[in-house]
């Protein structure tokens, strides 16, 4: 089965039509709908309490890390499942891959544990 680069072309035009439509929908919204500002309008407002202070507050790097960490394991997943529907057909080496593979995970895991990068202070 050959495929060229025709083949392609709905695909294509598919993406044009909806990037055209979302960029015409902005400008045309933006052209057409009312543009009042005041200075009630344009304060911020979260959940009926008046902002104090400044919005800007930097947050500790820990939660950084550990949401990157989350997302490094969290992506076992998507290597997994596919491992697991074709079990039967990789047979043996597919085991043993499997096995390296996650016994790397368990190593990184036990590296961030040993490396205190998931508590809290």
């Amino acid at each position: 089965m050959q495929s060229s680069q025709l083949d392609y072309l709905p695909i294509l035009m598919q993406m044009l039509l909806a990037v055209g439509f979302v960029v015409g929908i902005i400008i045309i919204s933006g052209k057409l709908g009312p543009s009042r500002s005041s200075k009630i309008k344009d304060e911020n407002f979260e959940c009926g309490i008046k902002s104090i202070g400044n919005a800007r507050i930097p947050f500790s790097v820990k939660f950084f890390v550990v949401a990157i960490l989350f997302v490094l394991f969290d992506i076992e997943v998507v290597f997994l499942y596919p491992w697991a529907v074709n079990f039967k057909e990789l047979g043996l080496e597919g085991m043993v891959k499997m096995v390296i593979f996650m016994s790397l995970l368990l190593i990184g895991f036990f590296y961030i544990i040993k490396k205190k990068a998931l508590d809290w202070e």
